[in-house]
């Protein structure tokens, strides 16, 4: 069987699934942090973690910064996306805009279409359209996203690194980012308590 061209859903790739950070991770930029996956192959893996907020920036002001709407529309921008977080999507390219968002909104050549209804656009036009509300009807942006080179990741869940599970589409656009993680571990049937006991005993 050639690996080329493995058929998606192929379960040795984990687009479309969760991955949550266990104690073993040793990276702490990546403690306590689910990530998204939205594209796994043989070269590599990308994704967005979707429960940690970039703090001192709002999306309405985002939008003003990156001038894809005029500062004089920032009242109108905070009731329609006000409660939208900005995520710190990952290490990676931290100034660039990525947009979770649900399969209604699409931009020909630009949207990646993951799994389960959600999609990534990475281009200003999401955020155009998000700003004068025809975006799509739940979208989370992140800046930046996590990126593993070939067989990086793989080795990292064989390191206890990471627990993978089915992603819950409803979670990734939850805006309560603080519960996220505690959420996905104790539907896997995972104790967090449990989890920061066995940390200390490296």
């Amino acid at each position: 069987m050639g690996m080329e061209n493995p058929r998606h859903g192929d379960t040795a790739f984990l687009d479309g699934q969760f991955l949550v950070a266990m104690p073993g991770l040793t990276d702490s930029r990546f403690a306590r942090s689910v990530i998204y996956v939205c594209a796994h192959s043989a070269d590599g893996a990308m994704g967005i973690i979707v429960n940690k907020p970039v703090t001192d920036l709002s999306m309405p002001d985002l939008l003003v910064q990156l001038d894809v709407a005029p500062e004089a529309d920032a009242i109108r921008l905070r009731e329609r996306v006000g409660h939208m977080p900005v995520l710190m999507g990952g290490p990676v390219e931290g100034k660039r805009g990525f947009v979770l968002h649900t399969d209604d909104f699409h931009i020909d050549q630009s949207t990646l279409i993951i799994d389960d209804g959600i999609c990534l656009t990475a281009t200003v036009e999401i955020l155009r359209a998000i700003a004068n509300g025809d975006g799509p009807a739940s979208a989370v942006l992140a800046l930046g996203y996590a990126g593993w080179q070939a067989g990086q990741l793989e080795s990292e869940i064989m390191a206890n690194g990471w627990l993978n599970c089915p992603a819950d589409p409803e979670l990734i656009f939850h805006p309560a980012l603080d519960a996220k993680y505690e959420r996905i571990l104790r539907s896997n049937g995972i104790d967090p308590a449990m989890l920061s006991l066995s940390a200390g005993r490296a």
